[in-house]
């Protein structure tokens, strides 16, 4: 079977046309992934709830708001005590 050369050439344009299309999809699609600045603002309150309770816990979470509110009284119950005795 022998092709001509014009049908050899018609395929390796198609073949280059087809390669174009991929590599423009391929474009695309990196673009999508790599978007994250586009990702992050669909889903900024769920973001800026996960940053706040990841800050909550590394600053020590419950336990340093308990003994932040516990000592404050503490304090207070001190000076109430310091006042009296005079």
């Amino acid at each position: 079977m022998a092709t001509s050369e014009a049908q050899i050439r018609q395929e390796l344009e198609q073949e280059r046309e087809k390669l174009a299309e991929a590599v423009e999809t391929l474009r695309e699609e990196f673009e999508e992934a790599t978007d994250v600045s586009g990702k992050l603002r669909a889903k900024l309150p769920i973001a800026t709830a996960g940053a706040l309770a990841t800050g909550f816990v590394v600053a020590g979470g419950i336990g340093a708001t308990m003994r932040l509110i516990f000592r404050r009284s503490r304090e207070d119950d001190a000076q109430v005590k310091f006042r009296l005795r005079r």
